[in-house]
């Protein structure tokens, strides 16, 4: 789905709560041993030896099939090396427990939730916070670069000085929803100077395709620019988007996008709406031309597009994203350091109100958050398209940024190896 909110990364097996009855406490030496049993049954579906059906609870693998397990597995074992076996189980209830389990080069920690009824299946396991072994920079990289397609990662204070990871950080990227960063920040601009404020109230006159809520709202629904811009970077509404884009105004958006620094706004501008942007990528011939057109041209046809489809998504064919789409051409750019400038200066610009807005959605487990004061973040997606950005502050108060685009014209991305790289960089900084 494009543009699609990013689940917290590193999510790895999940399976919604169930429930169940609850059996009398057995002792505590029987809980523990029920929990170990388990435990080292999840490391045997891993490596083969029991059949996933023996372990897991059926609602559970309603959620998380038996090949999604084998695909999972494979990607942990091709970032960590393969699965050794059980590290630790530290119960934390009479059928949960904190489970640690030893790959080759990491050990994965995350709760363990067993049923209450006999026979005990594993109704819930979140392998949420990875720390490597004997991990580098450079093992890190030279896994980055044997990626499918192109990929560029910038790790560094977000007010310059030396980074700690970049590679290709200049080159142009397809960003995907990130780009909605771009309208956060001149939104936040718009009402420090008096143009707008956050409790404004706006009528929703028009809506998009999802990702998102918003598009199944009711027409002239009264809402807030604050509720507008939270669901925008939040859940990554693209109804919420194309109404602020409608409200601060194109101009403004690419003016702020040109005050950043962007080295190459020409890849971007005219700044697009989302329902523009699947209008385009639906009709490719519609979109090609657009493409080759002069920007006086293109903003012309957008001009004569808005007065056709006049908001209402089932005015135009969406694309079935099946596979990349144009995504060298119609799309929005940006370069690691192109993000980092932008970044930089909303926080220099001091707006804690858009700041919190970036933090609702961290995109890091509970585990990872606790390691920083401050998390925001903001992701984007489409296939071939994939876009992780944070904006992170340790007790020290120096914020960083670390943003990783992959780009790759010939197939979709895979977005779960993508976030545990990401995990890998920061964890070679605990």
């Amino acid at each position: 789905m494009m543009f699609a909110k990013l689940t917290a990364p590193f999510l790895l097996l999940i399976a919604p709560a169930v429930a169940h009855a609850q059996a009398e406490d057995p002792a505590a030496t029987q809980v523990s041993t029920l929990l170990e049993q388990r435990a080292k049954d999840v490391v045997a579906v891993f490596n083969g030896a029991k059949r996933a059906e023996e372990v897991f609870a059926e609602p559970f693998l309603a959620q998380v099939s038996p090949d999604m397990l084998i695909q999972l597995n494979s990607q942990l074992s091709a970032q960590f090396g393969p699965i050794i076996g059980v590290e630790s189980v530290t119960p934390t209830g009479p059928f949960t427990a904190t489970v640690a389990i030893r790959f080759e080069r990491a050990v994965g920690r995350g709760p363990m939730t067993l049923s209450g009824e006999e026979p005990n299946f594993v109704v819930g396991l979140l392998l949420n916070d990875f720390q490597p072994i004997d991990d580098t920079l450079e093992k890190i990289q030279a896994d980055i670069e044997a990626l499918p397609g192109r990929a560029s990662v910038l790790y560094a204070p977000v007010s310059g000085g030396e980074p700690i990871l970049a590679m290709d950080e200049n080159g142009q990227y397809a960003i995907g929803s990130t780009f909605k960063l771009y309208v956060l920040s001149a939104l936040s601009r718009s009402i420090a100077a008096g143009e707008h404020s956050w409790d404004e109230v706006v009528r929703l006159d028009r809506s998009s395709f999802p990702s998102g809520q918003m598009q199944d709202w009711p027409e002239g629904a009264p809402v807030t620019l604050h509720t507008l811009a939270t669901m925008m970077i939040s859940i990554s509404d693209n109804t919420a988007t194309d109404m602020l884009i409608d409200v601060v105004g194109r101009d403004a958006i690419e003016a702020e996008l040109r005050a950043t620094g962007h080295s190459d706004p020409d890849r971007t501008l005219p700044f697009l709406s989302t329902l523009e942007l699947f209008g385009l990528k639906g009709d490719i011939d519609r979109g090609t031309g657009y493409v080759a057109a002069t920007e006086a041209d293109q903003r012309r046809l957008l001009d004569e597009f808005a007065e056709e489809i006049d908001g209402n998504p089932a005015s135009i064919m969406p694309p079935t994203f099946s596979k990349p789409t144009a995504i060298d051409t119609l799309e929005w750019f940006a370069s690691g350091q192109d993000l980092r400038q932008l970044v930089q200066r909303m926080v220099e610009g001091g707006d804690d109100t858009a700041l919190s807005i970036m933090a609702v959605s961290p995109g890091l487990s509970y585990a990872q958050q606790n390691k920083w004061d401050y998390v925001g973040y903001k992701g984007g997606s489409e296939p071939g398209v994939l876009n992780l950005t944070w904006l992170l502050r340790r007790d020290d108060g120096v914020a960083r940024i670390l943003t990783m685009s992959w780009n790759n014209t010939e197939a979709s991305v895979d977005q779960t190896a993508f976030e545990l790289l990401a995990q890998r960089i920061l964890a070679l900084e605990e």
